[in-house]
């Protein structure tokens, strides 16, 4: 227990720290003396780059962070498989070829998909990827199969996505295509109410499910001794891992490594798999670590910005390998 408290403590310290360095560093840096000020009494241009760029764009990284290590977590749990996410699985890139559709189509029109639309293009996306997983992983009896089979998955969804954005008028090229390699700028906060409403309500209901998701680890006989809806679960854990990539995709592209690392990480430092302890720390986790990998897209080479998917591939993909090698195949 005490390990425990010392882990969640970290994080938190970690996210507070963070979230400050986020809002200080950019193309133009202040001081945290010269923040506190913005942030209580600010006007002029400083607080427009502030309260209207930074705040909002910090805010979306904490929530779609931690969504997104939540997801790889329901999606670990659901297969039992360590480095199942919905990037690895194709998920992601379900969501992706599903939000690039609706996004060409409605520019091309000259008409702008809402923010709630894109969520639910998404979603239909995720679930779609996700059929398509169920229908390979009753084929297949090695997981290690299911792992290449997702990410060939994830290939093919990516390669329709770039066919459909080369339908795209030159105008919106770019900004599509910065959209689908990751990115988490030019978010408003009429977007960070939109992440709120689907994020929040999805962690408190993935919470409710720790009881159950702890049976189900020991067995789906154990866990159906229980009295545990084996159907019921599974399908809640599909809708809330499918709603929670989904809402990352619409509004930030496909961030890969996340929610196949972070978990694995977060188990490390605390030493247990409890769902009950492993669910609000992964959320923290996703948050600290999307964090950091969006400080670095921003400041390592500005006023040049990287691609999320760029930095988090570099930090969580190492993992995922130090996973697979560990472990081995029979155990993937």
């Amino acid at each position: 227990m005490q390990r425990c408290v010392k882990c969640f403590l970290l994080l938190s310290v970690l996210l507070v720290v963070l979230t400050a360095v986020n809002l200080m560093f950019g193309s133009v840096s202040y001081s945290l003396s010269e923040l506190f000020g913005i942030l209580s009494h600010g006007n002029g241009t400083d607080s427009m780059v502030i309260l209207k760029i930074r705040l909002p764009r910090t805010l979306a990284v904490i929530l779609l962070g931690g969504a997104l290590s939540l997801s790889g977590l329901l999606l670990q749990n659901f297969f039992a498989n360590p480095i199942a996410g919905p990037f690895v699985l194709g998920i992601s890139s379900g969501a992706k070829f599903a939000v690039s559709i609706a996004m060409t189509v409605s520019l091309s029109v000259g008409t702008a998909i809402s923010s709630s639309g894109l969520v639910i293009t998404a979603f239909i996306g995720s679930l779609a990827a996700m059929g398509t997983v169920l229908a390979i992983s009753g084929r297949v009896k090695r997981m290690s199969v299911l792992i290449v089979a997702g990410v060939m998955n994830g290939y093919i969804c990516s390669a329709l996505t770039e066919l459909v954005i080369s339908f795209a008028d030159d105008s919106d090229i770019v900004n599509l295509h910065g959209w689908s390699v990751g990115t988490f700028s030019g978010t408003d906060m009429d977007e960070v109410k939109i992440m709120a409403v689907v994020v929040i309500p999805a962690l408190l209901l993935t919470f409710m499910l720790s009881k159950p998701m702890g049976a189900y680890q020991l067995g789906e006989a154990y866990a159906s001794n229980m009295g545990v809806n084996i159907k019921k679960f599974r399908a809640e854990l599909i809708v809330l891992s499918s709603l929670l990539s989904a809402c990352v995709t619409a509004f930030a592209g496909p961030v890969s490594f996340v929610g196949s690392a972070v978990p694995h990480m977060v188990r490390g430092m605390l030493g247990t798999s409890k769902p009950i302890i492993i669910i609000p720390a992964s959320f923290l986790g996703g948050a600290v670590f999307c964090l950091f990998c969006d400080l670095m897209a921003r400041v390592l080479f500005a006023p040049s910005e990287l691609g999320i998917s760029t930095i988090t591939a570099i930090f969580g993909a190492p993992v995922v390998v130090t996973i697979m090698l560990r472990r081995g195949d029979r155990q993937l």
